[in-house]
């Protein structure tokens, strides 16, 4: 499963580079402002590379599975 952030990004932007997977699912998040406050209810911040089940889990409910 996924574990850091930008492997996250990478399963739903494959065909860009890691950079850019990373500011596209940065950008999704903090666009969605219901998805950014349930992941920061999880103490989610930006800067933390590591995201919990839970924080993933939210995502895929926001996103859908990538």
């Amino acid at each position: 499963m996924y574990k850091f952030k930008q492997d996250l990004a990478m399963a739903y932007f494959p065909d860009h580079s890691k950079e850019s997977a990373g500011k596209l699912l940065a950008h999704e998040i903090h666009s969605n402002k219901p998805l950014l406050a349930a992941l920061q209810a999880t103490g989610y911040s930006r800067p933390r590379k590591i995201l919990s089940p839970k924080q993933i889990q939210i995502i895929f409910s926001f996103l859908g599975e990538p």
